[in-house]
């Protein structure tokens, strides 16, 4: 997006040097990497950069509203509402597709926002991991918020994750957590923090508090940096465990479980802007649907990972929703082919990343990720057997 940066990078890649980097990863983290890393950073223009910004601050402005709450209220689940909530979300992760504009200029387009943390800790390493391999200007940063170095960033989280407690008291929660293609986060995130990612199913629980086994001690967990979803448990029906997500418990969630739903694809209609494309909730319709069909996407409001979506929507599609309340309708946005590769263009998504401090006003913006594709969706199963294609960071013009 920047072109004197982007020859400058290309110019000076080799499929050898990837190699090593990649290799450096797996040197770091032995069998943990299970996602594609991209061959290449993007570099976000100064525009962009703030265009992004602006219009991640006009839905803040709004989950920061005085109804937001009363609003989301139905946007927990009948039986998956958890106690203890705290009165604001942990995090934000907000989507974008990069687009371009009825004037030929780089705009963002919303995908979906959440309530709930990403990959915070890999994306650390990897934004450093970058600069160790490939030519990266010093004054462009994945950080913001004044946040100056990794040391800096990491600090930051520290304060959001484990806040006054002893890191030991405070678990990654997370169920077979050593089966996620996640992994590397869950291992850098105790490297960088001293926490441990557990499993849901080993957590015991006597009266109203909760344990993990540590070194052969049973050690009290006080605080929870939640990376469980509902839907996921929805796959093994016959677990079994001591503690159930909804039980009356002494511990603080850090990402409490019910902001994942309230922070979600629900918010989606609620939010007018013009880096929002029009969505609304299939309940709406009743029967006057769009006669252009082709041009919507349809999406459960309780996925993740874009499990379920459908990108071809049919009127058949449609008719077979039983709950439309659960569904929304958001009109397609056209992905730009923006990042030069060595045999063709690549379209980007850009994620922003914040953290929500206990009792702050605002979240406040730390990081981002991209993820780079050359297939219909941003996805690894939409990108198979291409190159220059992956999870990655951005560069921020200053």
């Amino acid at each position: 997006m920047i072109p004197s940066l982007r020859q400058a990078y290309n110019a000076a890649f080799s499929e050898e040097k990837y190699n090593e980097f990649i290799n450096g990863i797996h040197a770091d983290w032995p069998g943990q990497l299970e996602f594609r890393v991209a061959e290449t950073p993007v570099f976000v223009p100064a525009a962009l950069k703030n265009k992004l910004i602006e219009a991640c601050e006009s839905f803040v402005d709004v989950i920061v509203g005085p109804h937001y709450k009363a609003k989301t209220q139905h946007a927990i689940p009948v039986g998956q509402f958890v106690p203890h909530e705290n009165e604001h979300a942990s995090f934000l992760a907000i989507d974008f597709a990069i687009c371009k504009d009825e004037n030929g200029e780089l705009t963002p387009q919303l995908i979906e926002l959440q309530g709930f943390p990403s990959i915070f800790g890999f994306q650390s390493y990897v934004t450093e991991k970058f600069r160790d391999y490939f030519p990266i200007p010093e004054d462009y940063s994945n950080y913001f918020s004044g946040v100056a170095n990794q040391a800096e960033y990491i600090a930051k989280l520290k304060e959001v994750i484990i806040g006054d407690e002893n890191p030991e008291n405070v678990i990654l929660l997370e169920i077979y957590p050593e089966q996620q293609k996640t992994r590397i986060d869950f291992a850098v995130t105790e490297a960088l923090l001293g926490i441990k990612a557990v499993c849901y199913t080993k957590v015991k629980k006597v009266g109203r508090q909760l344990f993990y086994e540590k070194d052969g001690l049973e050690v009290e967990i006080k605080r929870i940096y939640n990376r469980l979803i509902f839907d996921d448990l929805t796959n093994f029906p016959d677990l079994q465990t001591e503690f159930e997500l909804t039980d009356d418990v002494d511990v603080k969630w850090v990402g409490h479980p019910n902001w994942f739903f309230r922070i979600s694809k629900y918010t989606l209609p609620y939010l007018k802007s013009p880096y929002v494309p029009d969505t609304h909730f299939l309940s709406e319709y009743i029967d006057n649907f769009p006669e252009d069909l082709e041009n919507y996407v349809l999406k459960p409001l309780f996925s993740f990972a874009g499990s379920g979506v459908k990108i071809h929507v049919t009127a058949k599609d449609i008719a077979e929703v039983t709950d439309p309340e659960n569904w929304i309708l958001q009109r397609k946005v056209n992905y730009e082919p923006i990042i030069q590769a060595p045999d063709g263009l690549v379209k980007c998504e850009i994620r922003m990343l914040y953290v929500w401090k206990d009792n702050a006003p605002r979240p406040q913006l730390l990081t981002s990720l991209s993820r780079l594709s050359r297939g219909e969706m941003i996805g690894v199963r939409f990108n198979k057997d291409f190159t220059w294609v992956g999870g990655t960071t951005c560069f921020y013009q200053p």
